[in-house]
């Protein structure tokens, strides 16, 4: 995914408040699968709260590899 349009889909996720799932490539090379509820992003960083690891966490953008929104069911 380009980062302009990570940005973008970062950005309306916070703009409407949802969660989306992240997988992102860490400093030590490893890949992870995070749920994330975005908060501001800064320069090139996003702020968020990580639901995986419970805790806010900072982001690098570039570092991100996929986006996208979490589907939560609910009862009708």
């Amino acid at each position: 995914m380009k980062a302009n349009t990570l940005q973008k889909e970062l950005q309306r996720a916070i703009d409407q408040q949802y969660l989306v799932q992240i997988i992102y490539l860490g400093s030590d090379g490893k890949t992870t699968q995070r749920k994330l509820r975005p908060s501001q992003i800064t320069d090139d960083r996003l702020k968020a709260y990580c639901l995986t690891r419970r805790a806010p966490r900072i982001f690098a953008i570039d570092s991100i590899l996929a986006v996208q929104p979490v589907v939560t069911p609910y009862a009708v």
